[in-house]
């Protein structure tokens, strides 16, 4: 059995999530309509409506777990000039947009004078401090995790782009078993103590950036 996130943690994770994987997937139907895809764009996917982007086991998960997924922008490489380098962009912008978000995050948390807030604002300084840790936090970790060269992530097709034709569709075939693989490294535990790592160590960097 595990224990629920409690109802104020809840008020600080899902609205930082929403905003995170929403980025996510319209930095993904942007450079792809900006590349000559359409699709995103002509399904109503380019926009910053939450509502747009939302997977129901996705947001079920960040309930349940704290970490969530959204549904993936579609493109159709049809459209393309050059597929395999425009593919390797559009999957690189979704992490990018969550380093960005991270760093701005991080700005705000460092370089605004919180504990100078005037008495009556002082009640909403506290979660809206929260939610700008927890967005370090959780955009670090979707980039990270999106990075991950295996199949169907970002990462697989950041890796695709970057090796001859020939062996990115040899490597592109693994795309069937992917999921079943990212289930095993989690299930097994293999990849918690990395993702911790890279977290702690990001998110940390990214706050002493600011000084």
């Amino acid at each position: 059995m595990f224990d629920l996130p409690s109802i104020p943690t809840l008020i600080i994770t899902i609205p930082v999530f929403l905003l995170a994987l929403t980025i996510h997937e319209f930095a993904h139907g942007w450079v792809a309509n900006l590349l000559g895809d359409p699709t995103a764009r002509l399904q109503g996917r380019l926009t910053l409506n939450p509502i747009a982007h939302l997977d129901p086991i996705g947001t079920l998960a960040i309930v349940f777990i704290g970490f969530g997924w959204a549904r993936p922008v579609p493109v159709d490489s049809r459209y393309l000039k050059r597929p395999q380098r425009d593919m390797m962009f559009i999957a690189a912008a979704g992490p990018a947009s969550n380093v960005v978000l991270a760093v701005l995050s991080a700005f705000c948390v460092r370089m605004i004078p919180w504990s100078g807030s005037s008495p009556e604002w002082v009640w909403l300084v506290k979660p809206v401090l929260l939610m700008l840790y927890t967005s370090v936090g959780a955009n670090v970790i979707l980039a990270v995790f999106n990075l991950l060269p295996i199949p169907p992530l970002d990462g697989s097709r950041v890796l695709s782009g970057l090796l001859p034709l020939r062996q990115a569709i040899s490597f592109n075939r693994l795309e069937p078993y992917g999921g079943i693989i990212i289930f095993l490294l989690f299930i097994t535990g293999v990849m918690n103590p990395m993702f911790g790592l890279a977290q702690h160590t990001i998110t940390r960097a990214l706050l002493r950036m600011w000084g």
